[in-house]
């Protein structure tokens, strides 16, 4: 069952009490709300950031370059962010740990079991994140659904002989900043589309490994995503079919139980969750309603959040608080 408890071309000095910081990957959207977190946070200096294709520009905001990450001495970073993308990220993040820096990938490379990192997501599993050096940041997708139902699960209230359905809404920073024609503005704008249907998601793995650490079953569930004609956010309906009758109310009493020590898990008492009252914040936002009129007793979990702040960067950030000691919340907007 689950833990819960509650470069410029060379570094930055280090000052007193402050940690190096490294970004590789720095100019892609979870990179540069790296920079910008990390940059206003009074624990960590950004001693590199890396980018092959705009190497020599100025980092915004601050007094750095790009640089080839190649040029970067990763064994003078206290923590290493691999930012880069999937299939290479992860090869970078082990030779980070390898070079003796806390390395914290923020690709899919390293989430799945074996891969000798821990899965960072800390409310349900902090106590193994602080004596990590290598961490395997959770994808955005899973970290509203773990959060959302880890509490259903471990109640005990779960029906897992029937498929708990999970529709969800992304903003298309969720899809990274490379060049894609059907992200364009023209394409997106005043539509809203399902893709990876079917649980061919590249994120349905981790979910399933995740509710498996949570339920010690293997869930059934039904997850498609939707891309939303906005910049950020990420909305999450969970239809959760039950063990006996949940009323609303009684949910908010559970879930505010069972996050009562979370700084970034707000639970709604009188309304559901929407992306404009998220946005920025490193918080998921989570809120409840019954339903009327079904055989078997449902629940319905609405999860919003930042997809590139609590579901990405901001979590990252989290993790390296909780492991170099200083206060979990610190530099993080709640």
């Amino acid at each position: 069952m689950m833990n819960k408890v509650r470069a410029a071309s060379a570094p930055a000095p280090l000052k007193t009490g402050v940690k190096n910081a490294v970004i590789l990957g720095a100019t892609g959207y979870t990179g540069q709300e790296l920079v910008s977190l990390l940059s206003r946070h009074p624990g960590f200096v950004v001693a590199a950031a890396t980018s092959e294709s705009e190497a020599g520009a100025r980092v915004p905001g601050t007094s750095l370059s790009y640089t080839p990450a190649a040029e970067v001495d990763l064994g003078a970073a206290d923590v290493v962010f691999c930012c880069l993308p999937h299939g290479e990220s992860g090869v970078w993040a082990k030779r980070a740990a390898d070079a003796g820096a806390v390395a914290i990938d923020l690709s899919s490379d390293l989430r799945a079991p074996g891969s000798g990192a821990v899965y960072g997501l800390p409310e349900l599993w902090r106590d193994e994140i602080r004596g990590a050096r290598l961490i395997a940041n959770p994808g955005c997708y899973p970290t509203g659904v773990l959060l959302g139902l880890a509490p259903a699960i471990a109640g005990g209230l779960v029906d897992h002989s029937r498929a708990t359905v999970i529709d969800a809404a992304s903003g298309v920073t969720g899809a990274g900043r490379g060049a894609k024609r059907d992200l364009l503005f023209g394409e997106v704008a005043e539509d809203y589309r399902a893709y990876g249907v079917g649980n061919l998601h590249r994120h349905v793995p981790e979910m399933r490994v995740g509710l498996t650490r949570l339920s010690e079953t293997s869930p059934q569930f039904v997850f498609t995503p939707h891309l939303l004609p906005v910049r950020r956010g990420i909305l999450e309906t969970m239809y959760v079919p039950l063990t006996q009758d949940v009323s609303a109310a009684e949910a908010v009493r559970l879930w505010s139980d069972f996050y009562a020590a979370e700084p970034f898990v707000e639970v709604c008492a009188s309304e559901l969750p929407s992306l404009r009252n998220v946005v920025n914040r490193n918080v998921v936002s989570l809120g409840f309603s019954a339903v009327d009129e079904v055989e078997s007793p449902m629940l319905i979990v609405v999860a919003a959040f930042d997809n590139l702040v609590k579901g990405a960067s901001g979590q990252a950030l989290q993790n390296a608080n909780l492991i170099l000691g200083f206060e979990e919340s610190l530099g993080l907007p709640a």
